[in-house]
Formats: C-alpha cells, sequence, structure tokens
C-alpha cells in the first residue's frame, strides 16, 4: 500500500476556469496511542482498559475528524442525545477484536461532539433475551428529565425483541451504568405475518395527541418492508397499531428507520413530541440498498400514519442521505442548540485480513445539522458549527488559471487528512451535454459509465487527492455539468484507483 500522498487538482480538466483554492485547516500530531500524522478525536488517556490502543493497532488511516474508538470493530450508531451538559454516542461494537460478531453499546461522552471521552460499554450480552447481541436502538428522554433506552436483542436463535434499559444513577454525568427491565423484552414480533428475525432498530419515542407514546420498528409485515407502529402509555407496555407507520412492496427490509419533524428553510430542530409549528413536513428514513434513503411527508393525525408527498413505488427514486459510504445514520433533537443533528456508520473497503491486520474497523461520519430546503422537497445538512475549532494552519491560493488538462499541486498540506474549500468558475457552460433524466435512477450508474477520464462538454475537473507519488492509488473527486431544458445539472463523481 503505498505510503506517499499529496493533494492535487484535477490531472484531466476539460474547458478552461479559474478557481480558488482554500485550505482552511489541518491537523499535525499523532494519532490516538500511535505514530500516524493527524489527531484523534477519542480521548484515549481517559479511554476504559479494553478499549487502551496497544503497539498491535495500526494509526496510519486512522481518522482525526472523525469518531472511532482506539480498537477494535464498530459499527452504526446507537441512540445518541444531550443530556445533563454532555452529549453521548452509543455505537455498536465488538470488545473482542476488529470483525463483525459479539456487539454490546459502546459508549462515549463529549461537551462539544469534537473531543470524547471513552466509557465502558453501556450495554452487554448478559440475558437471554439479547445473548446474540445487543443491537441498534434509541434514546428517549421521558417526562421529568428521565432518559431510557430501547434497542433490538437477539436470542439464542437469533429471534429479535426489542428491550429497554435505564440509567442506574442519573446523578452521574456520563451515565456510566444501565440497568436492563426486568420484563425484557418488552416487544415480540408475535403477530400473524411477522418476521421474527428481522424486527430490529427501533426509532425514538414521540408522543400522540391522544397522550399516548409512539415508536416505529423496521421490519417486515406479509412480505412488505414497513416501519411497524406501536403505542404505550407508560413506555413499558407496548400495543401495535393495527397498520404500519409506512411499508412498501419492492423494498428489502428497512434497517434503522428514523421519524423526524423539519421546517422548510428553517434549520432550527424541532422536538418531535412538543407542539409542530404549522408548515412543518416529515421526513422518513430508512436503511436499505446499502444505503440511507428517506421521503418527505407529512405526518396525519387522524390516520396515525406517514403520507410521502409523492407516492413512489421505485425506490430508485428515494432521496439519499449521502452518495458516500454512509449508511445506518441517526438523528437526534439536540435541546442544547435547537436543531437536529444526524451522523452515520462509515465503512471502509479492507477486508477482514485487512482489519485484523491493523486492529480496527469502522467509524462515524462527522455529525452535521440537517433541516428541510426552502422548497420544502428535500434535506440539506451541513458539519456542526464545533468541527470548526479544529481548524488551524490556513493555506489559501486565489485565481489559478487553468486549461484543458492542466494540474496543479498543492505542496503545503503534508497532513493525512485536511478540510478543503473549492470553488470553480467556468468562462462558460454552453457547451454542456444534455442532461438524460434516466440518469436520476442511478446517479452512480452514471458516473462509473462517464469516468474522470472520459471527456465531456463540460468536464471532468476537479480535485485528485490521497495520491501516491507515482499516482498508481489515488481518488478523483470531479464534476460535469450537463444541460436540462432551461437549467443545469451538476453531478458530483468519486473514482478510487488502486493498485492491482
Amino acid at each position: 500500500m503505498a505510503q506517499a500522498w499529496a493533494f492535487l487538482l484535477p490531472v484531466l480538466v476539460f474547458g478552461s476556469y479559474v478557481t480558488s483554492l482554500f485550505f482552511p485547516s489541518y491537523i499535525s500530531g499523532p494519532l490516538c496511542g500511535g505514530d500516524g500524522g493527524g489527531r484523534s478525536l477519542f480521548l484515549c488517556a481517559q479511554a476504559p482498559k479494553d478499549q487502551d490502543p496497544s503497539p498491535a493497532v495500526s494509526t496510519m488511516y486512522k481518522t482525526a475528524f472523525h469518531f472511532q474508538p482506539a480498537k477494535n470493530w464498530m459499527n452504526e450508531l446507537s441512540g445518541p442525545m444531550y443530556f445533563n451538559g454532555f452529549y453521548h454516542e452509543f455505537y455498536q461494537y465488538n470488545l473482542n477484536g476488529p470483525i463483525f460478531g459479539d456487539i454490546v453499546w459502546g459508549h462515549s461522552v463529549s461537551t462539544d461532539l469534537v473531543n470524547w471521552i471513552g466509557l465502558e460499554p453501556a450495554l452487554v450480552r448478559d440475558t437471554p433475551s439479547d445473548i446474540d447481541g445487543c443491537w441498534t436502538g434509541s434514546v428517549t428522554i421521558l417526562p421529568g428529565g428521565k432518559p431510557v433506552i430501547i434497542y433490538t436483542g437477539g436470542d439464542k436463535d437469533q429471534h429479535q425483541a426489542q428491550n429497554i434499559a435505564f440509567p442506574k444513577n442519573r446523578s452521574d454525568p456520563y451515565l456510566r451504568e444501565w440497568i436492563k427491565a426486568a420484563n425484557n423484552p418488552v416487544l415480540r414480533p408475535d403477530e400473524p405475518g411477522m418476521n421474527s428475525i428481522e424486527f430490529r432498530d427501533p426509532t425514538t419515542g414521540w408522543i400522540g395527541p391522544d397522550g399516548l407514546w409512539r415508536m416505529a420498528v423496521g421490519g417486515e409485515l406479509n412480505g412488505y418492508s414497513a416501519a411497524l407502529l406501536y403505542k404505550s402509555e407508560d413506555f413499558l407496555n407496548w400495543t401495535k397499531v393495527d397498520h404500519p407507520l409506512y411499508s412498501h412492496n419492492g423494498s428489502n427490509m428497512w434497517e434503522c428507520p428514523d421519524f423526524f419533524a423539519v421546517l422548510p428553510g428553517n434549520n432550527a430542530g424541532l422536538d418531535l413530541s412538543a407542539a409542530i409549528p404549522q408548515g412543518a413536513k416529515h421526513a422518513l428514513k430508512m436503511s436499505v440498498d446499502s444505503v440511507d434513503k428517506y421521503m418527505i411527508g407529512v405526518y396525519d393525525l387522524q390516520r396515525d400514519a406517514f403520507v410521502p408527498d409523492n407516492v413512489v413505488d421505485d425506490r430508485r427514486l428515494w432521496l439519499r442521505i449521502d452518495y458516500g459510504t454512509f449508511y445506518a445514520s441517526k438523528s437526534f433533537f439536540d435541546s442544547n442548540k435547537n436543531r437536529r443533528i444526524i451522523w452515520g456508520w462509515s465503512r471502509e473497503t479492507d477486508s477482514p485480513s485487512d482489519d485484523l491486520e491493523k486492529g480496527w474497523a469502522g467509524l462515524h461520519t462527522i455529525p452535521r445539522t440537517i433541516w428541510l430546503a426552502d422548497n420544502g422537497k428535500q434535506l440539506l445538512q451541513w458539519p456542526v458549527e464545533e468541527i470548526e475549532s479544529l481548524r488551524t494552519n490556513e493555506i489559501s491560493h486565489q485565481g489559478i488559471e487553468l486549461n484543458k488538462g492542466d494540474l496543479f499541486e498543492i505542496k503545503e498540506v503534508d497532513a493525512f487528512q485536511a478540510d478543503v474549500e473549492i470553488g470553480f468558475e467556468l468562462a462558460s457552460i454552453d457547451d454542456a451535454d444534455p442532461f438524460d433524466p434516466s440518469w436520476l435512477l442511478d446517479p452512480e450508474k452514471h458516473c462509473g459509465e462517464a469516468g474522470a477520464s472520459v471527456p465531456g462538454g463540460i468536464g471532468p475537473f476537479g480535485l485528485v487527492i490521497l495520491a501516491s507519488d507515482n499516482m498508481d492509488e489515488h481518488t478523483e473527486v470531479y464534476f460535469r455539468v450537463y444541460k436540462s431544458q432551461e437549467k443545469y445539472m451538476v453531478l458530483m463523481c468519486s473514482d478510487l484507483r488502486s493498485l492491482p
């Protein structure tokens, strides 16, 4: 694997343009317990013994901006929340190694979503209803400021059910210990038409106009993928509603559903249990087909159901949260700053043998504030403002003119990671190729067909990043401009090249 890297501007540029480059920050210094360049956001000095890094853990490719434990396997987020001055991040974690298995709830806390303190696992596999794993779930704050975890557990036969846990001591600012309810599991998939091994990932609860709690669980019902809807008076005893929150025939099982309210053109967050302002919409997110998709619609209180604005039978037309490696995302209402925050699991492309060699696997994306666009049709997102605290050592280039095929190398960046802002000014877009509406069904497929080496009317132009000295290994992030009737469409692609 190549070890010399550079940040380069496009290898292939078609059409002249002026570009402005701004490298607002890069991080230097050792990684968590290691010898690589970059700063870990995981505070290893305060991590428990089971999460301490060791010489066997390779830190060369660990991240600096993103959250990840010091070692071992991590996958999706579980139950993020803000409580008594701390942000809590729970996550699927293997205490025993860097491959999937033996899943418990890892637990870290932060005051700023940037620097994290690692704690002992909040939940471990120690009861009959979760001996196969403490799978994904959510946290809900009950009246009186009482947090409760509801999570999926698997029994010895891998049948799934929902379980509950409460903090042992709410005066502990870190909420380090959790006690499982004596009557776990509190919810089983025991009705006709349900699949007991596809029943998981409960959402955060919300209170309806009748004063009853609601919660959705990902599952299958009579062959349909569904966000199954349940009601409860006390959050302990649940009854299935006779219809799902929403269901669809023709997609795989929905993992990690998320349901929340948003207000067009307003980036303030909304608490789903509070009074929802007039004009608000609702978003239903599901993790399916290895990506996170969502629909915008309304929550019909009379029907107790989600109604999408556009009923779309073709799941390829559902909107994507992120076109990168982003899965099993989770959002929560941040009462501290009145915003909704979302982040997800990003899985590197290493093989299990690679993971065993480097001693870790998986990371979480940077947390983002998420809101509804002015047009009320799609979600927008931006990294949380706290990330600004990581910006140091600004490097800036302005007014660089490049012609077709020109290459401009940024030589000042010697860190493993950088935050890059770049703007392109095109001399003309009259030569843009026509846009084919069928590309909307699968933009990634079109990116693959029209790779970075295929010339177009306008583009490709962009960045080459993480490039080895001989360019055998690099990633191209590039753009193409298309004309669609009286407007223009911009396609953003990435193309990873690696050694054979």
